[in-house]
């Protein structure tokens, strides 16, 4: 509209300055007069078409009232003069003044019918003023009236062609806006856990990235605080999962008071398991903030009455760990040396914190214990397999079996895998007891053909051992069992560097015919890498990934798209925690291979196990890979 308000009001002017000066010579007493009123106008018109901040209803009418008053001031020149053909001049150039309100400027059509209707009334008391002859004052009315109806027209027709151009714009701006909206809700959900409000394991490692980068480009360090609840699966089963999940808000809430803040982002990373990560330089400031969040989980009072520790209240123990200077780290390694603290915590006795020293074993004097009883483990028959059934769903059968290992304190009590193995895996004792638990499984199971294929775990510090795959090769000889019976299980979320040496090992024990599992995926930060590196037989999901999809419509894409993954790089697929038949349904749903967890079978000796005599006909699953 300022456009057309320019290039109206400066022709304008300029026109009535020609047209005084050439037509209307015996009125040149009024035309100074008249040439400053008709500049002032046309100075109103251009003064309120850059007014840009004011209301358009304003804009518009202040419009409207400026070119009909510059047509009244048009028209004062010309009623000086007693000459019929200066006053036609006059009378057929204002017309263009109509035109003006109808087809330059963008006026609503209401103001403007009303302003050119007000120039028609203004010229027609201009010609009775001016007294000539009916058929003159017939002419120009007809004129003008014809002017003023098809300008009326060509505007209503404008109007309306704006109007349904503003409609489809505006529902095209809502149309996107639902998008956009839909969008970030989905966006939410992906990264949201359902039950506590707060992030989820997604979007925490996302954050932890986030801030890894910061660390390695700008030298930001931060700490990373797992905070796990304290036998919180025997407050589940004893109080039932509604109680459980309105504890499980309850501590994420008051975890948030704590620690949001400080800046700290929290989320939610397992079932009953909590990430914090925050900026901080100091391992004493992380210690006090896991202190803290100890002590306030403790005040909430929430009655525990089925712990074994004579506590009667929910509690926490939280591992903690800062970024430090190390030759190759690497952003596992923190989630690693954060969970270690957290077992260290729990090993302490739990409802305490523990940070992360990378000078001493995990546990402080338990863990001496611990490395002590490993080294006459296998001699004084500490140490045990237990067997946890894998079911494949194409055929419905138990066909494989995980061997867990076991170890048995001298007072009677058992200790955490969580707990020796990574005592085992610092002080060496790992590789002895690797091999010992080859070849028990040989002997359990295989070579009494019980069951078609054995998994174990297998540990970096075993695959880095030198002559590793011969000592193998020796065990698999001396049981005569094949290798393509065996498939070694490695940890994604294990601190396990891509090295040489490592890939020279398994590409040894796969000329064997030794399967190899990629165990975990999904929980660390190298599976991407190991699966461009290497072909894996089998790929185990997380459990973690399938317990969120129970209950999060997000989860349930996300493990889709997981399982889509590892499909498309011909991997067969396996996943873990199976513990309902709504889980096993679900997974059977994604057409994956097969399944583990308590609903198939928990882990146990193998004579507690109902396993069939398998059949020697039948090439299975695993055979036929």
């Amino acid at each position: 509209m300022a456009r057309s308000g320019l290039w109206l009001a400066v022709p304008v002017y300029i026109l009535f300055l020609v047209t005084d000066l050439v037509f209307i010579p015996d009125v040149s007493q009024v035309t100074i007069p008249a040439r400053f009123m008709i500049g002032l106008t046309s100075l109103l018109v251009l003064e309120i078409q850059f007014a840009r901040k004011r209301p358009a209803g304003e804009l518009e009418a202040t419009c409207a009232t400026a070119v009909v008053l510059g047509y009244v001031v048009w028209l004062v020149p010309a009623l000086q003069t007693s000459n019929a053909e200066a006053f036609s001049y006059y009378a057929a150039f204002g017309a263009i003044f109509m035109m003006g309100v109808n087809l330059f400027f963008s006026l609503e059509f209401g103001l403007a019918i009303a302003s050119s209707g007000l120039i028609f009334a203004s010229f027609l008391l201009s010609l009775a003023e001016f007294h000539y002859s009916p058929a003159y004052c017939l002419a120009f009315t007809t004129f003008y009236l014809c002017c003023f109806v098809f300008t009326s027209y060509v505007n209503w027709k404008l109007n309306k062609e704006r109007f349904n151009v503003f409609l489809n714009a505006r529902e095209a701006e809502l149309q996107q806006r639902q998008a956009a909206e839909r969008g970030e809700a989905l966006l939410r959900l992906s990264i949201t856990d359902s039950l506590t409000g707060m992030e989820n394991r997604r979007a925490a490692d996302i954050r932890l990235k986030q801030f890894w980068e910061r660390w390695r480009q700008d030298g930001v360090a931060f700490a990373v605080l797992l905070v796990d609840v304290d036998f919180f699966k025997k407050y589940n089963d004893y109080y039932g999962h509604q109680e459980g999940d309105h504890c499980l808000v309850t501590v994420a809430n008051a975890l948030s008071d704590i620690v949001v803040p400080l800046g700290a982002t929290v989320g939610r990373y397992g079932g009953e398991e909590f990430i914090v990560i925050l900026d901080l330089d100091r391992g004493a400031d992380a210690l006090a903030l896991a202190d803290a969040i100890c002590q306030g989980i403790e005040a909430l009072d929430i009655v525990h009455a089925q712990r074994l520790d004579g506590f009667q209240h929910v509690t926490v123990s939280v591992g903690a760990t800062i970024t430090r200077d190390v030759a190759g780290t690497k952003l596992e390694n923190v989630i690693n040396e954060a969970d270690r603290a957290l077992y260290s915590a729990k090993a302490s006795g739990r409802n305490c914190a523990r940070i992360f020293d990378p000078n001493e074993l995990p546990g402080g004097d338990a863990s001496e214990n611990v490395a002590a009883i490993l080294k006459i483990a296998i001699q004084q028959n500490l140490v045990s397999l237990v067997y946890q059934p894998i079911q494949y769903l194409d055929t419905g059968e138990i066909g494989a079996y995980e061997a867990l290992m076991r170890l048995q304190l001298l007072d009677g009590s058992s200790a955490s895998p969580a707990m020796f193995i990574p005592i085992a895996e610092r002080t060496g004792a790992i590789i002895e007891l690797g091999y010992w638990a080859i070849r028990r499984a040989c002997c359990e199971l295989l070579s009494r053909n019980i069951v078609e294929t054995v998994s174990v775990n297998v540990s970096p510090i075993q695959l880095r051992a030198p002559g590793f795959a011969a000592q193998v090769a020796a065990i698999l000889a001396e049981t005569g069992i094949s290798g393509h019976r065996i498939a070694f299980e490695i940890t994604e979320g294990v601190d396990m560097e891509i090295r040489p040496d490592v890939l020279d090992s398994i590409q040894d024990l796969k000329r064997l015919g030794i399967k190899f599992w990629l165990d975990d995926f999904g929980t660390g930060f190298a599976g991407l890498s190991w699966l461009r590196l290497m072909e894996f037989e089998t790929v185990k999901i997380d459990k973690s990934f399938l317990h969120d999809a129970a209950s999060s419509e997000g989860a349930k894409i996300l493990l889709e798209d997981i399982i889509g993954l590892v499909r498309n790089r011909g991997h067969r697929i396996l996943v873990e925690g199976v513990e309902n038949e709504e889980q096993l349904d679900l997974v059977k749903s994604f057409g994956i291979d097969a399944v583990q967890g308590y609903h198939i079978g928990r882990p146990a000796p193998p004579l507690k196990h109902p396993i069939a005599v398998r059949q020697p006909e039948r090439r299975r699953w695993q055979a036929s890979a």
